[in-house]
């Protein structure tokens, strides 16, 4: 047994006989049939699910590889993002050379699509797709766990007991991500255990020191190690969170009650949410990587927030919040009409104790930044 066997993701020969096991999911195959044909109502999708659990064995012969999948999923997803996106825009790919492996780092805002969307962005450009961090809470979510490891994801362990074995897991993830590196394929990690649910974009050092782990023996300094990975902050925005209302949830019993009990199935809700919500105007803006000397992971992270930040973009809807939360009307003139409509109604469907949190989310990014700047 490879000692990576357990957070691997799938090999090319496991695609095909995975994909056809997703068939047999009737959850699976329920999920698959709001997305076949957009636009269909929800008492129409059952009379659909024969088809398309045939469809999906069909194409489950056709899959020899993960860049075969890819290549499928990347149709899809052009067509997804037509329907639940205002577009999406790109900026920075081109000062990266396509012949390196780069360690993609970026801020965390959505479970599936910001992976997701940054493979796609590279796929694009003729860059090589990277492979991908994802908690192990993830493997709680039926089908999307399986999915997500067939795109290239591979497992983090954090719900681990006791200091030693959070350590192992730590040592693990670290030297997978050394030997992938290694051999040629770029890593993506987000800044953080967990999305941003406040808005505010921070880069946990302890993160910074766990992926050094497998390189300490032979790079003594975080500067030494930064030559090694070509680490490349990676700036993710979204005019609409489709998942805002849930984490306003979150925020407000944190809040309220000093802690939060998330329900069994809420990762998969946020993963379903994310993916077909409408989410507006989308950019992905890519740093170029990171030299320079760091005296310890704390400089470092506040140098990974300040290029994060610093290249996100402020939408109407950010704008509107942050006026909303300073005691404004705010503006929402510039928005698209149904990026408009999108953000209100996701506003109003909020309980009137969470709309504050609602606001927040979106009135944060605009204040970090300010934050970092005057830091």
């Amino acid at each position: 047994m490879d000692e990576f066997d357990d957070i691997r993701p799938y090999r090319d020969a496991e695609v095909g006989p995975a994909v056809f096991a997703l068939a047999d999911d009737p959850v699976f195959v329920a999920f698959a049939s709001r997305f076949a044909v957009p636009g269909l109502g929800p008492r129409m999708r059952p009379l659909l699910q024969p088809l398309v659990r045939r469809l999906v064995k069909r194409q489950a012969r056709r899959l020899h590889s993960v860049d075969d999948l890819q290549l499928l999923m990347a149709r899809y997803l052009k067509t997804l993002l037509r329907g639940t996106s205002d577009g999406m825009t790109v900026t920075g790919l081109d000062a990266l050379d396509r012949s390196h492996a780069y360690l993609f780092i970026s801020n965390h805002r959505d479970i599936a699509m910001d992976p997701t969307l940054l493979n796609y962005s590279l796929w694009m450009e003729g860059h090589a797709t990277t492979q991908v961090a994802i908690g192990d809470n993830l493997l709680g979510t039926g089908f999307r766990g399986d999915l997500m490891r067939l795109n290239k994801a591979f497992v983090v362990y954090r719900d681990v007991s006791g200091a030693k074995a959070a350590l192992n897991a730590m040592r693990q993830t670290s030297a997978y991500m050394r030997t992938v590196l290694e051999s040629g394929e770029s890593v993506w990690i987000a800044q953080r255990q967990g999305r941003s649910k406040d808005g505010v974009d921070r880069t946990e050092p302890a993160l910074l020191k766990m992926l050094h782990l497998a390189y300490r023996r032979d790079t003594a300094t975080f500067s030494e190690w930064l030559r090694r990975v070509r680490l490349v902050p990676v700036s993710i925005s979204y005019e609409i969170d489709p998942c805002a209302p849930i984490k306003a949830r979150e925020l407000y019993f944190r809040h309220t009650e000093g802690r939060y009990d998330k329900e069994p199935e809420e990762d998969a809700e946020s993963i379903e949410t994310g993916i077909a919500g409408f989410k507006g105007r989308i950019h992905l803006h890519f740093s170029p990587p990171v030299v320079g000397d760091y005296a310890d992971a704390d400089e470092l992270a506040h140098h990974l927030d300040r290029r994060i930040v610093s290249n996100l973009v402020d939408y109407p809807t950010h704008e509107h919040a942050r006026d909303h939360a300073q005691g404004g009307e705010g503006e929402l003139a510039t928005a698209s009409p149904r990026a408009r409509q999108a953000y209100l109604a996701s506003l109003a469907s909020c309980p009137d104790e969470h709309k504050p949190y609602f606001i927040l989310q979106y009135a944060n990014q605009v204040e970090n930044r300010r934050t970092l700047e005057r830091a």
